[in-house]
């Protein structure tokens, strides 16, 4: 399967009746408020991180630490928006995962419907649950650091594509790879809107 940006990270609307707490992999991007290019910037087709940028990176990595049925695989920080792949491991067996080495089987989801009337709205261990987390432990240490709420730090909710298959997330980590060299073109990119609004936010380093 050939790789559609267009079809696979803007995806906003969770697929109904899956179960995103079941093994498998997932393709997400998350976005700035107002897709504000906080995080750094892109030079000759390389990302660059800010203070603030550092502290997304520290923050995913250790989402993952405090998480051990979670793997993350290819992730990229961009000025304005994330994209990263999220492996959710099936605890009940001793099957390996897809991790960072690139090379173990990838855990197939099992695309078993649940019964959304009777779970909450962010089942435990699910991959909204984890999003949240991440998403709120960085704008703790960004407010903590600057003082205030305001303007806030991510959009709300979050874009995901299901992976399917390990054919499938090859084409998904060259996409994630070769983000930088492409942000002329990227569709987040603010300078390609001529409306865009810029805010800043007043850090002391």
């Amino acid at each position: 399967m050939k790789f559609d940006p267009q079809k696979h990270h803007r995806r906003s609307i969770r697929l109904k009746g899956y179960n995103y707490a079941q093994p498998g992999a997932y393709f997400i991007t998350l976005c700035t408020y107002q897709r504000q290019c906080w995080f750094g910037d892109i030079r000759d087709g390389k990302m660059y991180l800010n203070q603030i940028g550092k502290i997304v990176a520290q923050e995913w990595i250790r989402s993952c630490q405090i998480r051990p049925s979670l793997q993350l695989d290819e992730w990229i920080i961009m000025p304005n928006h994330f994209h990263g792949i999220v492996i959710i491991a099936d605890t009940n067996t001793n099957r390996n995962t897809v991790g960072a080495h690139r090379r173990a089987p990838l855990p197939t989801p099992k695309n078993q419907p649940i019964n959304q009337s009777v779970i909450p709205q962010r089942q435990s261990r699910s991959l909204s649950s984890f999003i949240a987390g991440f998403k709120s432990a960085v704008t703790i240490r960004i407010n903590a650091i600057r003082q205030t709420s305001n303007p806030p730090i991510w959009q709300r909710n979050y874009y995901e594509s299901i992976v399917r298959d390990p054919d499938s997330l090859n084409p998904v980590r060259e996409y994630i790879i070769n983000n930088p060299q492409k942000w002329a073109d990227d569709p987040e990119n603010p300078q390609l809107d001529s409306n865009a609004q810029q805010f800043l936010i007043d850090l002391p380093f």
